[in-house]
């Protein structure tokens, strides 16, 4: 029990933290971008990214709003985690919805990043939140199965 807990706090430790970073997106890109070799990729991204945030907060402060429901779904998400972390055998199923979760970030990044025009890289490093959520979820998933044959 207390292993499959320390694997879904991971999980939920991680939507928590996405959901809170993603209210203060400007502030944070001005940070990384001061934090950036202005001349790499990364710096360069980093710096269109925020020029494009920084013009459309100030042209149209309501697209932030949307953000702010991302966050905030996040937020919610993550709180559907603490059903298997109270009791993993009953709420096993909360955990697949989170593999299969973690798998689609795949596609969508995939597929929309492009028509977005997200960098190559960048979306690769998106894939890379949904294979490593995959992990903790493996684990507490194995490690239900066992609990499960314990009770029989």
């Amino acid at each position: 029990m207390k292993r499959v807990r320390w694997v879904v706090g991971i999980v939920i430790f991680g939507l928590v933290v996405s959901g809170v970073t993603a209210f203060p997106l400007l502030h944070e890109l001005r940070i990384l971008e001061g934090m950036c070799d202005q001349d790499s990729e990364l710096g360069k991204w980093i710096h269109r990214v925020t020029i494009g945030l920084e013009d459309t907060y100030a042209a149209y402060p309501f697209i932030g709003y949307g953000t702010d429901w991302l966050a905030f779904g996040h937020l919610v998400i993550a709180m559907f985690f603490v059903l298997p972390w109270r009791d993993p055998v009953r709420y096993e199923g909360v955990l697949w919805v989170g593999v299969w979760a973690s798998l689609l970030v795949i596609p969508l990044a995939l597929i929309c990043g492009p028509i977005r025009g997200i960098p190559f890289g960048w979306r690769l490093i998106d894939c890379s939140f949904g294979l490593l959520c995959l992990i903790p979820l493996g684990l507490a998933l194995k490690w239900i199965g066992g609990m499960r044959e314990l009770t029989r």
